[in-house]
């Protein structure tokens, strides 16, 4: 393996002409971090609605009776969230992070008032690609942000809390749309709360929320290399196949979230064909990501002491056996339990893969890098929704769930083999075969 540093002078001139220079660090930045949990909050909010409803909006009030057909509007969602997220970090580069966000949470609004309206089922498809949008643009610029706030020293904590909130937020929306919808109806009561969602979260960005490009230069100042070129076409193929480490952490991502596809479209077909009512599918389909977002808590800041390798690989074998746990019982309390399991190795994988690729690029290539990372990984969720839907069409749920499982086997074994073991990979450093 060959690792080829390029250096260059530390250069402060961005940050001094701010005047003060900023200090990097979550407690010196915690009024700014806690707004930006809060905003990620309602990103994750605004995809929680759908966990529990979607598919079942789908069958019972379009009448769409084909498993790849019902879970389209996750490959759509899929498609412009991984589009959007290539793009989001190089836009944020060149004009700001905030704008980007501002931006996402515009592209939102729409959203609830689309599917409450909708007459035919290709309008959900449509409203679910601006959600995509909204949740690349917005998701990740919180991730950015954050990242820039703290530094590198606790870049797993931080990422673990904006996981945490995000996700936690998607479980309280799934149960919240759920027990709505069961009372209430499929539409349009349980998109009230979207409105609401997406309201807060811009009115946050607009009024509160600052921008980090300071954060960036001095970081970036304080570095002895940078980058050789900062570009989306280097970033993309150093992601993609160029450094074996990222390559392999864009994979694991790609997996990880082809899990999350099959856990959001078919997952809840599957426990309704086995005679699950509405308000049990939303337990069902809250449980996983109230797991996966209360102990990133935990995971993030357990990455930034043991390492990044390690929960990744054990987290994706996890996964794998709570996918098999999931596709061989017909019991609600085995449900339970696997979701829970797979809600663990997912928060085991999802902070850090993010402060992975952030360990091992330069500052000023970050944003660039985890949009790449983060195409990759939501690419992942297109994969597993219309794989998933078509296998179960052709052989059933079950087959479809333990194919996804071995996959996810396969790709743990991967990730031992293609990540590198220290903590901290040196930012600017190239790994080639």
């Amino acid at each position: 393996m060959k690792v080829t540093l390029v250096t260059t002078r530390p250069n402060r001139a961005a940050g001094a002409r701010k005047g003060a220079l900023p200090s990097l660090g979550l407690g010196a930045n915690w009024r700014q971090f806690a707004l930006l949990v809060a905003t990620n909050a309602f990103v994750g909010g605004m995809v929680g609605l759908e966990r529990s409803v979607l598919p079942v909006l789908a069958r019972d009030e379009f009448g769409v009776a084909s498993k790849t057909v019902a879970v389209s509007f996750i490959a759509a969602f899929g498609l412009a969230k991984a589009i959007a997220n290539l793009f989001a970090g190089r836009l944020s580069e060149r004009h700001s992070r905030r704008a980007v966000l501002i931006a996402g949470w515009l592209v939102g609004l729409p959203v609830p008032f689309v599917i409450i309206f909708a007459p035919a089922w290709g309008w959900i498809i449509a409203a679910n690609a601006l959600l995509g949008l909204n949740q690349g643009l917005a998701w990740s610029m919180t991730v950015n942000m954050k990242i820039d706030l703290v530094g590198p020293r606790r870049r797993g904590l931080a990422l673990g809390l904006n996981e945490a909130a995000g996700y936690l937020a998607v479980a309280g929306a799934a149960f919240a749309a759920g027990v709505m919808a069961s009372s209430y109806g499929l539409r349009p009561e349980p998109w009230y709360l979207g409105i609401a969602f997406a309201a807060c979260g811009l009115a946050l960005s607009v009024l509160l929320i600052k921008d980090t490009a300071p954060f960036v230069a001095v970081e970036s100042a304080d570095m002895p290399h940078a980058p050789s070129e900062a570009s989306l076409r280097h970033s993309f193929a150093r992601g993609t196949w160029r450094d074996v480490h990222l390559a392999g952490i864009s994979q694991a991502g790609f997996v990880n979230n082809l899990n999350d596809g099959l856990a959001w479209g078919i997952f809840p077909l599957f426990f309704a064909s086995h005679g699950a009512s509405l308000d049990r599918i939303a337990v069902l389909a809250a449980i996983y990501p109230l797991v996966w977002g209360a102990l990133q808590l935990v995971t993030g800041w357990a990455s930034d002491i043991v390492g990044r390798k390690p929960l990744i690989v054990a987290g994706m074998l996890v996964q794998a056996a709570a996918i098999v746990a999931i596709g061989a019982s017909t019991m609600f309390g085995v449900w339970i339990a696997a979701l829970a399991l797979l809600g663990l190795g997912t928060a085991m994988v999802y902070p850090a893969l993010l402060a992975a690729t952030g360990d091992a690029v330069h500052p000023g290539e970050r944003a660039t890098a985890l949009g790449v990372y983060r195409f990759w990984r939501d690419a992942g969720a297109i994969g597993g929704a219309l794989a998933a839907g078509a296998l179960a069409d052709a052989f059933g749920f079950t087959a479809a769930i333990q194919a996804v499982a071995a996959l996810t086997a396969a790709s743990g074994v991967l990730a031992l083999i293609a990540l590198r073991s220290p903590n901290n990979i040196a930012a600017g450093t190239e790994i080639s075969p």
